[in-house]
């Protein structure tokens, strides 16, 4: 949306998608390798003269700033690691804007078990003056939490959306009645839209609403809710689904995606599965799967810049399933992601698949595709 109004933009997220470089992007594009390693380079060489010490992570978020700056920048959106409080991307002192999204139960070892314990470390973003947009759907708890963050730090206004009021709401709900949004999507579409015209009418205050959501029209998100074709890898002609969903939260919303948009009635569906080490896989298959489904089992590679990420066993995936139940074929495709492809192939015979559990399994997944040409 801000590219769209002319506004020079960077952005980091992370992981990243397939390699380590995709997390940068300036100007919609990601950056080009030969500058992510020279802006790499740049801080490693600034962390040892200053014996810094600094984690992978903040190496990472680090480049990302430098090639900010390199590229001028006008604004930067930047996606919290984990958490926020202690977030190194928490460095940004003064933000245009702050934006807090559906706060739910992920990395407990680091955040607490309470949702109101994230909630207060993710509010931990908010800055004196910056206005901040926080997710209207989130539990009285949360809310009751973030707006008194908001109160005690001075973090002004404090939006929720969506809301109900406003000439910039009446677009927004004008461009909705256009779009064939999941209700998730809406709601991310419209804390991603509120943010970005506070922050594009800072930079260029003449900038219109409507220009702005211009730029959402064919927006798409790769890993999400995604459309995928993987003939290339193993001869299936029908698409298959590709989605990041890695905790309750996330795993619930593309459950409920899947029994309305995907699910064909009294047939079932094949899953390809992998998840990160500590993550509650009960949690995640109860939201997910149905009793007749198939599962396929599969770990994912190494993440590059990440070597504390690690999967859990396939194995243990399969025993979860058969804990809750499940009947259809369990599979177990060890370390091999490819394999995982084929054997889903082979077992769904046509029906739906539907890959998930883990950001670096779609990453595993869109990188074989890539080689594969």
């Amino acid at each position: 949306m801000l590219h769209a109004v002319n506004i020079k933009t960077g952005r980091f997220t992370s992981p990243h998608l397939i390699d380590r470089w995709d997390s940068i992007t300036i100007e919609e594009k990601p950056i080009d390798e030969s500058k992510f390693r020279r802006a790499e380079d740049v801080v490693k060489l600034r962390n040892s003269k200053g014996d810094i010490r600094a984690s992978e992570f903040e190496l990472l978020t680090a480049t990302a700033f430098e090639l900010f700056n390199e590229e001028k920048v006008q604004v930067g959106v930047i996606e919290v690691g984990v958490g926020g409080r202690h977030d190194a991307t928490n460095i940004v002192q003064h933000p245009l804007v702050t934006v807090i999204t559906k706060i739910g139960r992920d990395h407990q070892p680091l955040l607490g078990t309470s949702i109101e314990e994230i909630a207060n470390h993710k509010a931990g973003i908010m800055k004196h003056g910056a206005a901040c947009v926080v997710d209207a759907t989130n539990s009285d708890s949360v809310l009751r939490v973030l707006a008194d963050t908001a109160q005690e730090v001075g973090a002004e206004p404090f939006h929720r959306s969506p809301s109900d009021s406003g000439q910039e709401n009446t677009d927004f709900q004008k461009y909705l009645g256009k779009s064939d949004l999941e209700p998730h999507q809406r709601t991310n579409l419209a804390l991603a839209y509120r943010a970005a015209l506070i922050a594009a009418q800072q930079m260029a205050p003449t900038v219109s609403s409507q220009a702005l959501l211009e730029g959402a029209r064919g927006s798409v998100w790769p890993g999400r809710l995604q459309t995928l074709d993987i003939r290339a890898l193993t001869g299936r002609r029908e698409p298959v689904t590709l989605d990041g969903a890695h905790n309750p939260q996330s795993a619930e919303v593309l459950g409920f995606y899947v029994n309305e948009r995907v699910r064909p009635k009294n047939r079932r569906i094949t899953w390809i599965i992998a998840a990160s080490l500590g993550k509650d896989l009960r949690e995640l298959l109860l939201r997910l799967v149905q009793s007749l489904d198939n599962i396929v089992a599969v770990e994912f590679g190494p993440v590059d810049g990440m070597p504390w990420v690690v999967p859990v066993n396939a194995e243990s995936i399969l025993e979860v399933a058969r804990s809750l139940g499940v009947e259809g074929l369990l599979e177990n495709a060890g370390e091999d992601v490819l394999r995982s492809l084929q054997l889903a192939a082979r077992t769904a015979t046509g029906d739906p698949i539907v890959i998930c559990g883990s950001l670096y399994l779609v990453s595993d997944v869109l990188r074989l595709l890539r080689d594969a040409g």
